[in-house]
């Protein structure tokens, strides 16, 4: 196992001292799930946001489980697991699938990495129960500071039985079974007569169907963002609420919206068919605008995270600010928010170009950088 672990990277994510490839919950899960994986056939194992491969690599290398299906909400977990399965020679090993009835479908034992939020969770125990066998075993994996009591009753809606393992290097294992059959409740949405907009949301989308108060923000200065656009990104692009607001204030313009995570793509799509601008917004996934040309957008509206999992690393905006300076014609605008003790706008100076702030509060800061010759 440390042989195979000491492999493993973090590429092409976010890089920082405090951050690894494998941690104490990857290990706490493969032991945990080791009978289970045994005796494991072809199929009957799913991985639920692998962070970098070391659960679907490791129930291959470890313990011979064949064709695990494994579903990663983000584009940079994917491709990290791609990465390290070249690097580990298990390249053909495991199947790649949304999160969707395909993935449990027959499965016995699902491992998880607990997500950050509760309705993730839900969404998953749903998929999971609807479609696996009735005497599949789901376990949870989690740092025991994120695990909280509610965990079991989501999990309870879904499956009969719920029991937690003992704690180890301060992490903990839910263990579900008895699956309640029943359909998804996702996406969810939520009318928003202020904008005249539903926003549609998938479990592990930021903010579910509301509108968080950063957005907001942004959104009271659409009047002053390039009057002159004909192209704008939403950049990391959640739910779809910038580029729905924009794209029914500004017929004009035409609008894309990325995102790396697959339920914030989902919720996106959702949101513009169900406020009627399916055809006026393309949502593609994609990380950090990898797949729009240089030099190609006049505006890009951008509420980046602050956070790599329940760490606060700069670098997460900082490869959003990136790519807002690349795609960005010379004289474009970047519109960002951000938490105001962040120090962002010396970053966007450094990526985008001249920066000022044009809105700033005690908890958010509004900033427009306009994109360098």
């Amino acid at each position: 196992m440390s042989d195979l672990f000491a492999r493993l990277e973090r590429v092409p994510d976010v890089e920082a001292p405090d951050l690894v490839a494998v941690d104490a919950t990857d290990r706490l899960l493969l032991d945990q799930a080791a009978p289970l994986l045994a005796g494991a056939g072809p199929g009957e194992v799913a991985v639920v946001d692998d962070s970098y491969g070391a659960l679907t690599l490791g129930a291959v290398a470890l313990h011979g489980v064949p064709d695990v299906r494994v579903s990663q909400d983000l584009l940079v977990a994917e491709r990290a697991l791609a990465r390290n399965a070249e690097r580990t020679g298990l390249v053909g090993s495991y199947r790649s699938l949304p999160l969707a009835p395909e993935l449990a479908d027959g499965a016995r034992v699902v491992l998880v990495k607990a997500p950050k939020g509760l309705e993730a969770l839900r969404e998953i125990a749903e998929v999971v129960a609807a479609a696996a066998v009735p005497d599949v075993t789901v376990l949870v994996g989690g740092r025991v500071k994120h695990m909280i009591h509610a965990m079991n009753d989501v999990l309870r809606d879904s499956f009969a039985e719920v029991s937690a393992t003992l704690a180890r290097q301060k992490s903990r294992v839910l263990v579900a079974r008895g699956p309640r059959a029943a359909s998804s409740s996702f996406p969810r949405c939520q009318e928003h007569p202020d904008l005249g907009l539903t926003v549609c949301a998938h479990g592990a989308a930021f903010a579910g169907p509301k509108i968080d108060l950063g957005t907001r923000a942004l959104l009271r200065s659409l009047p002053r963002m390039n009057p002159q656009a004909v192209t704008a990104l939403d950049l990391g692009c959640g739910t779809g609420v910038l580029a729905a607001v924009l794209a029914t204030a500004r017929p004009e313009l035409h609008v894309l919206a990325t995102d790396q995570s697959a339920a914030a793509v989902a919720s996106a799509r959702a949101t513009a068919e169900r406020s009627g601008l399916a055809e006026r917004i393309t949502v593609r996934r994609d990380d950090a605008a990898a797949q729009v040309p240089d030099g190609s957008v006049d505006l890009v509206v951008c509420n980046p995270p602050f956070h790599v999992g329940a760490a606060v690393v700069s670098g997460a905006a900082d490869r959003l600010f990136a790519a807002a300076g690349r795609v960005l014609r010379p004289g474009g605008e970047l519109w960002t928010v951000f938490n105001s003790p962040l120090p962002h706008p010396a970053a966007l100076r450094r990526l985008v170009g001249p920066t000022r702030v044009v809105d700033r509060d005690r908890r958010f800061s509004v900033a427009v950088s306009t994109c360098r010759d």
